[in-house]
């Protein structure tokens, strides 16, 4: 197990993609096929809220850091005592990091306020260049039938 923010946490599974567009539907691939049946059921409302959270973050690791000119993005999974965790490494934006903007009315920027309100808790952090951002999810394994 690795301690992490959330407390322990057990590593379910990493994927590495190109950093282009098209990767963003294989990190929600990813999630979906990780998560369900061991941790979450099809159709699970609290897996759709990941799955947009992680696309969210895979589209900014894409779209604004290095990781969308030649690099890759990272996708991690975890798990642990009523809580998972979904985390996309990218390969850094010369020390900008993720940052809610003051005006979630306005035509782009809104994703990290849709990100706070589904996730109980996110945040980043950051590995030299590199940043991961992360989010956790409160998880009710009887609510959800989860073995986590």
């Amino acid at each position: 197990m690795i301690t992490r923010e959330a407390g322990e946490l057990r590593l379910l599974g990493v994927l590495t993609l190109p950093g282009v567009e098209r990767s963003v539907r294989y990190a929600r691939l990813f999630l979906r096929d990780t998560l369900v049946p061991d941790h979450l059921a099809p159709g699970d409302e609290l897996l759709d809220d990941m799955v947009l959270v992680v696309d969210e973050f895979a589209c900014n690791g894409i779209r604004h850091t290095a990781s969308g000119r030649g690099g890759k993005i990272h996708i991690s999974l975890w798990s642990g005592p009523g809580v998972l965790r979904a985390e996309v490494s990218d390969d850094g934006a010369d020390g900008a990091r993720p940052a809610l903007r003051d005006a979630p009315d306005d035509e782009s920027g809104r994703g990290l306020h849709i990100v706070a309100a589904l996730a109980s808790r996110w945040g980043h952090r950051p590995d030299g260049t590199r940043t991961t951002v992360w989010a956790d999810f409160r998880v009710h394994p009887r609510a959800h039938g989860a073995r986590i």
